[in-house]
């Protein structure tokens, strides 16, 4: 059975994920641990659990996302993977990393790219990934049928939705993601968002949610 640990991290309160099994095999699902000491915190979570680190992949490339990403590739000796769209967000990190005040960014390459139909297996476990893009282009989020849970990134959260007043962001797309490919799951679907608590598809289905405040906090 997976088990899902999360993390908080940096000044955005970014949800960090590790995902695991019986089997020990982990993967680690947005690394927003910027800080030496956010690092530590999960690295000593897996060497104290003794996984082994098979996937780094992300929802999207976001700065919060990433703070952490070159850490785990160096740490684990794993492949970052990221849908093809999100080069350019990616790309714009470095940047952008000054203008919110963010010192020690280390910039990061992707490795691989992943796309709607993919499937990340590890261990005895696996993530089906589905496209959603509006929060930004090459947004993706990591399904699990047999366990009914969602990591979702920053499209659906706890009574609201993702930003889209950034550069590459889309409203109508977003929204397009969250009615099409996220609230045709079932009620008891799990949603581990990319910020603040995990919810569920079912109580995020009201109709009011077609015309959502924009309630956001940091970076999302």
């Amino acid at each position: 059975m997976m088990q899902v640990k999360s993390f908080v991290f940096s000044p955005f309160a970014e949800n960090t994920y590790v995902l695991y099994d019986e089997t020990n095999e982990a993967v680690v699902i947005d690394p927003g641990c910027l800080q030496q000491d956010e690092k530590e915190k999960l690295a000593k979570f897996i060497a104290d659990n003794r996984l082994v680190v098979k996937y780094l992949l992300q929802t999207h490339c976001h700065l919060d996302h990433v703070f952490g990403s070159a850490f785990v590739k160096r740490k684990y000796g794993v492949k970052m993977y990221i849908h093809k769209g999100d080069l350019p967000v990616l790309a714009a990190v470095e940047t952008r990393a000054p203008m919110w005040g963010i010192q020690g960014y280390e910039p990061v390459e992707a490795d691989e790219f992943i796309e709607e139909g993919d499937v990340i297996y590890f261990g005895n476990s696996q993530l089906d990934v589905i496209y959603v893009p509006g929060h930004a282009p090459g947004h993706v989020a990591f399904v699990n049928h047999a366990q009914k849970l969602i990591v979702s990134g920053d499209v659906l959260f706890k009574g609201s939705i993702g930003r889209y007043d950034f550069p590459l962001c889309n409203y109508d797309d977003l929204m397009n993601s969250i009615y099409t490919k996220l609230l045709t799951l079932d009620d008891d679907y799990v949603v581990y968002p990319g910020h603040n608590d995990p919810t569920t598809i079912g109580q995020e289905r009201p109709d009011d949610l077609r015309q959502p405040a924009l309630r956001v906090c940091g970076y999302r």
